[in-house]
């Protein structure tokens, strides 16, 4: 069985090595990585690390398609010789980690307790920045260990999903959050979602879904780690950087929606020692270890060069000052969706009120 992970990145060549030797433990075998515009040797590791063999590169430098980098990057995933060969497919961003809870932790373990899926949903858990200011070259995976609650009711985007699924050619297209543009509707009425909880999902899932139910737990087999802030230096390289997938600025509004660090998760950690073991492996090439090193490096000199500019020092000086999120009550997440209903059910009146 050949799983491939997909990938779009620029200016991560810092944690490249964790996150690929993360998964490599979790038993993913293919890896298809765009780079976009790097200044840290992010594209020049990618190809190294394709002259090793342990992934295939692709420079996506433009000219972009209106809907971004990322969506430019997925359509030429679509094309790509390897999709061919492959008989599951998941996107990925560089601050998502693929935690599996059942057997011993890798995607076949997974698919064998879901036999019938050909679509599973791996449900976001939100980790926090926990108040961790510096940026060090340390695992991200046993760094941020403060998180969201098993279950939350408020806002939807806390409990997103990606889709790991059967590339069985009942979609056509890969997408951010899902497979896309279905080719067969007789085909997709017997491809069967089904989420980590072991639930098969309904048929909005298929085509349309983003989102897990709230108010539940969603994880018991698998979830999706995400680390959308990190450390606040890396924070602020961040919303240097910009979005791959449209045109936003990072500010403290993305900061207090993710910032949850009322639980705590270690799950993750017990395929830690693998995931060392094949990092140390490929930082024993000395060609990866040097642009391990200087990327490290890079980052430290982008913050401080960020800070003799007052957007990004007037947004440090914020992340200091903002204390974690704190997950919304039943209660309260039934008020929001109320006002929510109301806003919509305005917006849908003439303008005259009639």
């Amino acid at each position: 069985m050949r799983v491939l992970a997909v990938l779009c990145v620029r200016n991560e060549a810092a944690f490249l090595l964790e996150w690929l030797a993360h998964h490599r433990a979790a038993g993913f075998t293919d890896f298809l990585v765009f780079s976009n515009n790097c200044q840290d040797g992010t594209a020049r590791m990618l190809d190294r690390l394709e002259a090793l063999g342990q992934l295939a590169h692709v420079r996506n430098e433009g000219p972009y398609d209106k809907g971004g980098i990322q969506f430019t990057a997925l359509k030429q995933a679509d094309r790509h010789p390897l999709m061919k060969l492959i008989d599951w497919v998941l996107v990925l961003d560089i601050d998502e980690f693929v935690c599996i809870k059942t057997g011993d932790g890798t995607v076949a373990d997974l698919l064998a307790a879901l036999p019938q899926a050909d679509a599973v949903t791996l449900t976001w858990r939100l980790f926090g920045n926990a108040g961790i200011v510096r940026f060090e070259d340390q695992p991200v995976t046993e760094q941020f260990t403060r998180c969201a609650p098993e279950v939350i009711h408020w806002p939807w985007r806390s409990v997103m999903f990606k889709t790991l699924y059967r590339n069985d050619g009942t979609y056509r297209k890969c997408g951010v959050h899902r497979p896309r543009d279905v080719k067969d509707a007789a085909r997709l009425d017997r491809f069967r979602w089904f989420d980590c909880e072991g639930r098969e999902l309904g048929a909005e899932f298929k085509t349309k879904r983003l989102f897990s139910s709230y108010g539940q737990p969603n994880g018991r087999l698998a979830q999706l780690n995400h680390y959308p802030l990190g450390a606040m230096e890396s924070y602020v390289l961040k919303a240097d950087r910009g979005r791959v997938n449209r045109q936003a600025e990072l500010g403290m509004d993305y900061w207090v929606e993710r910032n949850y660090c009322a639980a705590s998760d270690t799950s993750i950690p017990r395929s830690s020692a693998a995931r060392a073991e094949l990092q140390a492996g490929l930082l024993r090439d000395p060609e990866l270890a040097r642009l391990h090193t200087s990327a490290v490096a890079w980052r430290h000199e982008r913050f401080a060069a960020l800070m003799q500019q007052e957007p990004a020092r007037a947004l440090f000086a914020r992340l200091l000052m903002t204390p974690p999120s704190r997950a919304v009550s039943p209660a309260a997440a039934e008020l929001l969706r109320g006002f929510a209903l109301q806003g919509q059910t305005a917006r849908a009146q003439p303008e005259d009120g009639s």
